[in-house]
């Protein structure tokens, strides 16, 4: 199951780094990246992280992650192996009892199911975007408990 997690983790990589518009481009892309996989492997990955074609700003219609109306591409690609050493964590804010993660392109969903499963008692609750985790915190919770509590879910929170 790892493999399969890594090559998804992959997937959206490319899709959020390079404008590709067809499944021959994702496997060479994937290929360069170590992965080697069936066409009928990718479609049932690009299914799975219901990924869609939109056009892009060219014209051109290429992959885009969901959720992703003007999804934001990185001007200078890095490799997938680079962009996976990084955290995707970058940083948060506070206005009374809601609070603002800001994530690289891709992350919030995964940093946003991991809060949630975590079941942190300092938070009621997620929604995330593309780059946006909105959370809203208890009643009474201070900005540190909560940063602390994070902490163990999120890499480089403090």
């Amino acid at each position: 199951m790892k493999i399969k997690n890594d090559r998804l983790e992959a997937l959206r990589m490319i899709i959020s780094s390079q404008e590709l518009g067809s499944q021959d481009e994702l496997l060479t892309a994937l290929k360069k990246e170590g992965f080697q996989l069936t066409q009928a492997t990718l479609s049932r990955d690009l299914k799975q992280l219901k990924v869609a074609k939109a056009a892009s700003m060219r014209g051109n219609y290429v992959y885009v992650l969901p959720n992703d109306t003007m999804y934001k591409r990185v001007s200078t690609p890095h490799t997938v192996k680079e962009m996976m050493q990084v955290p995707g964590f970058l940083s948060i804010n506070f206005s009374g009892n809601m609070g603002v993660i800001k994530t690289r392109p891709g992350y919030a969903s995964s940093i946003a199911y991991n809060i949630d499963n975590s079941h942190i008692n300092q938070i009621l609750g997620t929604i995330a975007g593309d780059d946006t985790i909105f959370i809203v915190i208890k009643q009474g919770v201070t900005k540190d408990e909560v940063i602390d509590a994070l902490s163990e879910v999120v890499p480089n929170m403090k």
